[in-house]
């Protein structure tokens, strides 16, 4: 197993895993839409010239050309930011992977706010809800560098078609080495009775970690869970929370029409009510900004967190 403790950036974990599973399979190819210096993939096609493709800025025909690639037998990875590769390409996603039953796993980086100065145009919030429509596809997004690697080739592993929001720059080790990361089950990262919070992605996991060390101060203990895996959601272990604790709060880097919180809501709505809040952009576009501004507008930070918490422990 690869250590990822020293990558200085999460779209090197995402390649390290893509260029590792390649040198182990020939079958694996890589497709990108021009966008091989942002995520790296420039590593693959040095690599394996032969195995690589640069469709251009035309990312609904890369997904078309993936799907093909794919009917004959290879397994492509395919790469744009996020919102190009779900919501610019998603009739080809829907029809030409997910109808069709192709293995193709799409990486789309810069999820939510880590698109940064890309602005609103490039932030993909609703990625995940799109996804979430297309039957039977894997969609993960880990919270640091060792799990992104792991992750990414346990996707490979399924044999069916993935989705992988990936961070671009900048690196959070979260997990050495040798940690069980296993793909659909959640890992708890605190334990507590008061509160259970479960958070996706790097950015909502790291304000997480920070709110419950705040929460403790204040006398509250929280479960908190990260929550990498978004199809398949770990049911069971949102069941025991919400069972320990009676009060949920979901984070995510994303929109709730459609995302994990609705998810989760709707789940314990059946099986078992709780009381809920959620952390995420709620009805909005996103905007230009650094990664701490936009984490402040947005309300993705420790101090929103607590906020929410207090107000959930205060009932």
């Amino acid at each position: 197993m690869r250590d990822l403790s020293t990558c200085e950036n999460m779209r090197d974990a995402a390649m390290a895993a893509i260029n590792d599973l390649a040198s182990e399979h020939k079958e694996v190819v890589m497709l990108d839409a021009d966008l091989a210096s942002c995520l790296g993939s420039g590593s693959f096609c040095s690599r394996y010239p032969d195995r690589f493709y640069n469709c251009g800025i035309a990312e609904a025909n890369m997904v078309g050309v993936a799907a093909g690639l794919a009917s004959m037998g290879l397994v492509p990875f395919a790469h744009s930011f996020g919102c190009f590769a779900t919501r610019r390409a998603y009739d080809q996603v829907f029809l030409s992977v997910g109808y069709t039953g192709q293995t193709v796993h799409l990486i789309g980086s810069d999820p939510g706010i880590t698109a940064q100065l890309n602005g609103g145009t490039h932030m993909p919030f609703e990625d995940i809800a799109l996804m979430r429509q297309v039957p039977g596809v894997t969609i993960i997004e880990p919270s640091d560098a060792q799990s992104l690697y792991e992750l990414i080739r346990q996707a490979y592993e399924l044999n069916k078609a993935s989705y992988t929001r990936v961070p671009r720059k900048g690196a959070t080790h979260r997990y050495p080495v040798g940690t069980p990361i296993e793909l659909g089950k959640g890992i708890v990262l605190a334990e507590g009775s008061d509160v259970g919070i479960f958070a996706t992605g790097e950015v909502m996991v790291n304000a997480a970690q920070e709110a419950v060390k705040l929460l403790l101060q204040k006398g509250v203990k929280a479960t908190l869970v990260d929550l990498h895996t978004i199809r398949p959601l770990d049911y069971p272990l949102i069941e025991q929370v919400a069972a320990k604790t009676g009060r949920i709060l979901v984070c995510e880097n994303g929109r709730y029409a459609g995302g994990i919180g609705e998810a989760v809501a709707a789940h314990l709505a059946r099986v078992q009510p709780t009381r809920m809040d959620f952390v995420n952009v709620g009805e909005r576009f996103g905007e230009v900004g650094k990664l701490a501004y936009l984490a402040q507008t947005f309300g993705f930070t420790a101090a929103s967190i607590v906020e929410k918490v207090e107000a959930l422990v205060a009932v």
